[in-house]
């Protein structure tokens, strides 16, 4: 973290040693419908909302310093929501890439779509391809989107790349380990997550990084996604901080 920004630390992180901070965080951004309905509002103005919310979370996780920030924003499951919602968020995915190409580049994140291409409109596969290449040399944080992601289909498909390898001889079935399933994952989301964020209350992770989460802090939030600022983020790195992470292992006596 630059100087500048070291002297600014919010108070509930002042006094949390850096190396307790997560690296990685990734937030299932949920509640935006709920919102919507407890303001009198359509879900599309709840979903506009939520985007509109991302950028200030973008920002601080990178003044913060962390390595990655992974958000779910459209799931696999989600196709199966009415047509006109889908057009809508797929639009409003487009106008997110357009509008925050500048602010990545002025802040030196790195860009990646996480999840499966096919499916996605053409104009929403180029601004994709766009922001990634505009912000492939940038080396400070990675902002991972997942779109038209799961948990199952990733792992599906690193399973159907080692089957193919093996099947032309490049690899021996006997070598894969869980380096090799890893390395296989969708790219921009291989890395393990430390604190997985759920807002809205929700107790469950439907179907979003499975192979990543295996040892990740889980923190609920119960405001939901329009409403999660700075401060709810601060609220969750200090009670991931607080927690002793054992990874299988027992407790320090």
């Amino acid at each position: 973290m630059p100087d500048s920004d070291a002297e600014h630390l919010p108070p509930l992180l002042a006094s949390v040693p850096r190396d307790r901070w997560p690296k990685h965080v990734a937030i299932i951004m949920d509640g935006n419908g709920r919102w919507a309905r407890r303001h009198g509002k359509p879900r599309s103005e709840g979903h506009r909302q939520g985007a509109l919310a991302v950028r200030p979370i973008v920002e601080e996780c990178a003044r913060l310093g962390l390595r990655q920030l992974t958000l779910y924003a459209f799931s696999h499951e989600h196709w199966r929501r009415p047509r006109a919602e889908i057009t809508a968020l797929m639009k409003l995915y487009e106008w997110y890439l357009k509008r925050e190409r500048k602010l990545m580049m002025e802040r030196n994140i790195r860009f990646r779509n996480v999840g499966r291409r096919e499916g996605l409109p053409a104009s929403v596969i180029r601004q994709i391809e766009d922001v990634e290449r505009a912000t492939a040399a940038n080396d400070g944080m990675t902002l991972a989107l997942a779109v038209n992601y799961g948990g199952r289909q990733e792992i599906v498909d690193a399973a159907r790349q080692l089957a193919r390898e093996a099947a032309e001889g490049e690899l021996d079935p006997e070598e894969i380990d869980e380096e090799a399933v890893a390395d296989r994952l969708y790219p921009g989301g291989r890395q393990d997550v430390d604190m997985l964020v759920r807002t809205a209350g929700e107790l469950r992770v439907s179907n979003f990084l499975l192979w990543q989460i295996s040892y990740a802090e889980i923190v609920v939030s119960d405001v939901y996604w329009p409403d999660f600022d700075a401060g709810e983020l601060h609220k969750a790195i200090a009670e991931f901080a607080g927690r002793r992470r054992r990874f299988g292992g027992l407790e320090d006596r």
